[in-house]
């Protein structure tokens, strides 16, 4: 086996890694996810937190719109952020969008 058919062998493999490794779904909104994924830390990195979730651009906008970091760290877990009231009428809303749906994103909390 020659070096280029090696590192073809070895790309295929890393690719078929990711694949397998990648997440199937949103942890809000728990829609299938699509080409563009983002990692939000449930609880802020200024806050101390290191846990991250997969969630669609859109969901992670929402999430960060509808409250600030302090309030993100107390909450402290995604179904918290699903019962605030705005992000609720978000997901009723999103609900039968296709995976990389995306529109603008309104910020609703107070400055």
């Amino acid at each position: 086996m020659g070096r280029v058919s090696r590192k073809l062998g070895l790309i295929d493999a890393a690719a078929r890694a990711d694949a397998a490794a990648a997440p199937l779904a949103c942890a809000l909104c728990d829609r299938p996810l699509g080409s563009r994924v983002e990692w939000h830390h449930v609880v802020p990195k200024s806050e101390g937190g290191t846990e991250t979730q997969p969630v669609h651009p859109i969901c992670h906008r929402t999430i960060h719109a509808a409250a600030d970091n302090a309030t993100l760290a107390r909450i402290g877990e995604l179904s918290g952020i699903r019962a605030i009231p705005t992000v609720a009428r978000f997901l009723t809303w999103i609900a039968d969008k296709p995976p990389d749906f995306h529109a603008p994103t309104r910020r609703t909390r107070a400055a």
